[in-house]
């Protein structure tokens, strides 16, 4: 199979909506959507980023943000600052009773990623991880330059 394949954006755009669909399922009880306990995930990777940043990094509307993040604020679970030098700005940061959640939710994370990798040996899923790294890497760097990137490379997944 040819990894420039329409398959290849086909399956992972599979098994990411699996994923997902999952991580609700198995989250469901916590009180949480998927799209909260991600902005949560990406605020504390990121703490101090104002809205319109955030918004950016989800690959999400800012007023579909801001509703999330008013869910949250209700929930006690972030604070949202005024900025110093901009007072349309709201800079995020993680309230403390933030921190028990991201646990719970690397919990049910390490579950769903259990399910979704059972079957393989770890050295597959230590590999799999590394070749979804490489294809990040190669999109963004083809995401940042416009599109310009050296788009003759042919790569062939050796058949099994």
């Amino acid at each position: 199979m040819e990894v420039e394949s329409p398959t290849l954006g086909f399956l992972l755009h599979e098994v990411a909506r699996l994923l997902r669909k999952r991580f609700e399922q198995i989250s469901r009880e916590s009180g949480l959507t998927r799209s909260q306990w991600q902005a949560l995930a990406y605020l504390a990777q990121n703490e101090g980023i104002n809205q319109s940043g955030l918004a950016e990094l989800l690959d999400i509307e800012p007023i579909t943000l801001s509703r999330i993040l008013d869910k949250l604020e209700a929930c006690v679970l972030i604070e949202r600052h005024p900025d110093s030098s901009d007072r349309r700005v709201r800079i995020l940061r993680l309230a403390p009773a933030a921190r028990p959640k991201l646990m719970q939710a690397r919990k049910l994370g390490e579950i769903t990623r259990r399910e979704g990798l059972t079957g393989l040996s770890e050295a597959d899923g230590l590999r799999l991880l590394q070749t979804l790294r490489v294809l990040k890497f190669n999109l963004t760097e083809a995401c940042d330059f416009g599109g310009k990137a050296e788009a003759s490379k042919s790569w062939v997944v050796p058949a099994k």
